[in-house]
């Protein structure tokens, strides 16, 4: 089995509704993303992935998301964009464009800050 990171960022606002504390207001991060691949063979190259691939395909997720105010969207409307929803969602969008029976996601990490950090796997 091998493993495959890929890093990108975006940046947004969110705010979160029921907290309390100063989350509730409407703020902004520089969210850091990671997605950990797993692939269990190698094409005939010795390439599990093209890791052009894999960030194209991260980035056509994360556009939805950059510079926005991530409590807007409507992929939102029934959960707060936490880090922990937010990481869930990537990973289930990730999880349908290149889950195929060789390649699979096994975790996306996203930070809202260098020493916070929440994960998501199933």
């Amino acid at each position: 089995m091998y493993e495959l990171e890929v890093f990108r960022s975006f940046s947004a606002a969110h705010q979160l509704k029921g907290y309390n504390g100063d989350c509730a207001k409407l703020h902004g991060h520089n969210w850091q993303v990671a997605i950990v691949m797993q692939v269990k063979e190698l094409d005939n190259v010795g390439i599990g992935v093209d890791f052009k691939v894999l960030k194209r395909e991260l980035d056509r997720i994360l556009d939805e998301f950059d510079h926005s105010n991530l409590s807007e969207l409507e992929c939102f409307k029934t959960m707060n964009p936490t880090s922990e929803n937010i990481a869930r969602l990537i990973y289930k969008k990730l999880a349908e464009s290149m889950n195929d029976g060789n390649v699979k996601v096994a975790k996306v990490k996203i930070s809202e800050s260098p020493n916070s950090t929440a994960a998501y796997y199933e």
